[in-house]
Parts: structure tokens; sequence; C-alpha cells
């Protein structure tokens, strides 16, 4: 079956979006990886899910695990494992790279992550953890730009110029694509519309949306903290004496 192309940690590692960006590479060596399998990753608030694709974009493995909340060594000793069963069950070298989509940005000025809704996650350098952790090169990008150029090459918008791609999960983020190339911006946040304040906020319905919940950025009114997952269960939790249902998919 063709894997869906909103799945983002899958066209990460699919010839194209990868390759393109691996810039120690010479043309010789981008082709014959191109003719091997992929390793993708995609972690999450409350997942990490990984895929194994074959040279022409079909799935081969897939795997899901909880992602270990607040805690960065079980995380990347969870993505170690995830990526050693894939190879268990696909057969796969330990040549074979992996490309992970994360819910954050390598910061181009410190080489650590930033800008993670998965807090554990800000400040370490998780690209060397992880190619430490599996023996393997590893690639790290944000997951909005992975999926929004798997959508721009062949997906809902491959007729658009330009494209803006939105997530709405645990966190809130967003990817643009001019022309199938994704646009990562100076400090590589470009799309990023989670931290913007609320547009227009209004007292309406007997809810008042000027007394927002801290965000874990520091500020208060940032859109993810209205549109994350579990931020509108928490505020209704908040305002009905309710406790939230959690349900991880």
């Amino acid at each position: 079956m063709r894997v869906n192309k909103a799945l983002h940690l899958g066209y990460f590692c699919s010839s194209r979006f990868v390759y393109e960006n691996l810039k120690d590479f010479t043309s010789i060596h981008v082709n014959a990886m191109i003719r091997r399998m992929r390793i993708g990753i995609d972690i999450g608030g409350t997942k990490i899910e990984g895929i194994v694709l074959d040279s022409r974009g079909y799935e081969r493995a897939r795997r899901r695990v909880p992602t270990p909340t607040g805690d960065y060594s079980a995380t990347v000793r969870a993505v170690s494992d995830l990526v050693d069963d894939l190879s268990h069950v696909a057969n796969l070298g330990t040549s074979i790279p992996i490309g992970v989509g994360i819910p954050g940005t390598l910061c181009p000025a410190t080489a650590t992550i930033k800008n993670a809704n998965s807090i554990c996650l800000i400040g370490k350098p998780l690209d060397r953890d992880l190619a430490q952790a599996t023996g393997r090169d590893v690639r790290l990008e944000n997951d909005a730009n992975c999926f929004v150029v798997s959508e721009a090459t062949d997906g809902a918008g491959a007729k658009d110029a330009v494209i803006f791609g939105a997530i709405l999960g645990t966190g809130v983020g967003g990817g643009i694509s001019i022309d199938g190339k994704q646009i990562r911006g100076l400090n590589a946040i470009a799309g990023e519309w989670g931290h913007n304040p609320l547009p227009w906020p209004q007292f309406m319905d007997g809810i008042d949306e000027r007394d927002s919940e801290p965000c874990y950025c520091g500020l208060t009114g940032c859109i993810v903290t209205f549109l994350s997952g579990p931020r509108p269960r928490s505020r209704t939790a908040h305002r009905t004496a309710l406790s939230p249902r959690y349900d991880h998919e």
C-alpha cells in the first residue's frame, strides 16, 4: 500500500527531500543511497513512530511506541530501540541512514534543539546523540517542514507554487514550501505560527480568551495554548472541574 503523503516522517527519508540537503555527499553517493531502503522516525509529544520505505517509496515496516514524556535520555533510547526493531523486521544493515522529524528545529547557531513543545529536547544535540545511540547517519528536520514538502511534491499542493501547512497535535507548528522547496528562514523557524499571539482575543460564551494559560515559551496568549491537543481539554477541565481524558493515538 502506498504511504500516506501526510506521514511526514516517511517522506523525510524518501529520496528528494533528505538527499538534496546532504551537502557533504556527491551525486554518486546520493544515487546509490536512493536505491536503498530508508528509515523515517517521527518524534511526537505522545508517540514515536517509525517507518521503513523501499526505493520506490513503498512501506515495508512500521512501528509505534509511546514517547517517554519529559525524559530526554529515555527518548533517545526509545528511538534507538525502534530503529533496531525496524531494522530487524526489514532486514536492514547499519549503513541505512535515519531521517527524523521533530517538534522543533536544530538551531543554526548552537546545533542544538530549540522551539520544541517537547521541552526535554530543548538545548540538546539530538542528532549527535541519536547518531551515537544508533550507529547510523542521522538527519533532523522540523516535522511541519517535512510534510509540507511532501505535499508540495506529489500531494495536495503539487500544483501550487506556495504552500503553508499546519500541524495541530501535542503542539502547533507550521511550514512553508515555495516551488517545492522548504523555506527554513534565517533562524530555521519560517512558517512557525504557534507562538504568535491569538488574534483579537475576546470574551465570548463565558470564556475570556484574554485569560490565557502560560505557555512553555514563557509568554501568554500564544496560539499553541488554545489549539494544541491537550490545551482545549485542560481548559475545559479547568472551567468545568472535570478531569480531561487523554487518549494517546
